[in-house]
């Protein structure tokens, strides 16, 4: 074992602070990474707060993490030392079932082992997360991060990008379709940046007209204000895919209607409660409603690869680590465009 400092919640009422977390050694298939940035997911709040009931405290979020390699294992030989590399949601799963063996691994059917606030598979213990100076992961699930790229603006294409990227190439969204993206946030603006990026019609759909200005700014042909209902009503019937990335209650129904005829929207923002479908917003135009989990190793590697071929990256605002909870009270405002990433240089080097 050795020792590094994160940055924990000891209870869901505490302030994350900093703590003295035991990390294994690298073993034979271990990589051991020096963290250099980390974006804050909603995910993270949720964690620190208890808020979906099943953390494990001390929590230490993040999964959005970028660092150098520091050492590897002796059975390594995709990273070495000094290589750029990426760590996302999952750093482990059962390797077997049928969702493994197909490059599957969020699907894993005995449950994927989360980067933080979960089981190590591996002798025992929960994993902590990216709020830290260091992190060992088996070289299954590292991934390589496009030199060309600011490592800092990667650090969200790990969640947020990779949410996203994941149902736009499943669905096959490309040239000649209308695409939504709902939503201008962490999610939303990456949904626009790919969908673009894939040659799509982009239109994104977002309840503020302060966001008008920056959906256009970040590829989207055109932006409706879905409050608006003369405007929502020009719009049905005429898309062939959306992509809906708001985490709040809102009416899915509203989008329901502009899918054409088999069109299909797909959710990947969370609302803490269900949403009410009305069935014949289905039935009447054979319209499909799906949802997608973040993507498996092999796709994220293939949308890190992307991005570097594309220049694609998030919008950022960079935070030093003794500030995340003001970037969680931010975050719940929607008072970010459109990640925060914490630089870890300014995480303490000692408890």
């Amino acid at each position: 074992m050795f020792s590094c400092v994160g940055y924990a919640a000891t209870a869901a009422d505490a302030r994350l602070g900093p703590v003295k977390l035991d990390r294994r050694d690298p073993g034979p298939d271990d990589v051991q990474i020096d963290i250099l940035y980390c974006g804050v997911c909603h995910s993270d709040l949720h964690q620190a707060r208890n808020e979906w009931q099943n953390t494990i405290f001390p929590c230490v979020p993040g999964h959005e993490i970028v660092g150098r390699v520091a050492k590897v294992g002796a059975s390594v030989t995709r990273f070495h030392a000094g290589d750029l590399v990426g760590v996302g949601c999952m750093v482990d799963s059962c390797r077997e079932c049928p969702s493994c063996r197909e490059g599957f691994e969020q699907y894993c059917e005995v449950g994927f082992v989360p980067t933080y606030n979960g089981e190590e598979r591996q002798g025992g213990g929960i994993t902590f997360g990216g709020y830290s100076r260091a992190v060992v992961v088996d070289q299954a699930f590292v991934l390589k991060v496009p030199e060309k790229l600011d490592p800092a603006a990667v650090a969200p294409l790990l969640c947020a990008g990779i949410t996203t990227y994941s149902p736009l190439r499943h669905w096959k969204v490309g040239p000649g379709q209308r695409v939504g993206i709902v939503g201008l946030g962490g999610l939303g603006h990456m949904g626009v940046k790919f969908a673009r990026a894939f040659g799509a019609e982009v239109v994104l759909f977002t309840t503020s007209a302060s966001k008008v200005a920056d959906g256009l700014r970040l590829g989207a042909h055109e932006v409706v204000l879905s409050k608006d209902a003369g405007a929502m009503a020009k719009e049905r019937g005429r898309f062939d895919f959306i992509l809906d990335a708001v985490a709040a209650n809102h009416d899915i129904n509203a989008y329901l209607d502009l899918l054409k005829r088999d069109g299909t929207l797909v959710q990947v923002g969370a609302p803490e409660t269900p949403l009410p479908v009305s069935v014949f917003s289905l039935l009447m135009k054979r319209r499909n409603f799906s949802g997608s989990l973040i993507g498996g190793i092999p796709e994220t590697q293939e949308m890190l690869d992307f991005c570097g071929e594309h220049d694609i990256t998030a919008d950022i605002e960079m935070i030093r680590m003794d500030q995340i909870e003001d970037a969680y009270a931010r975050m719940l405002r929607s008072d970010v465009k459109y990640r925060f990433v914490i630089d870890m240089a300014t995480m303490p080097e000692s408890v």
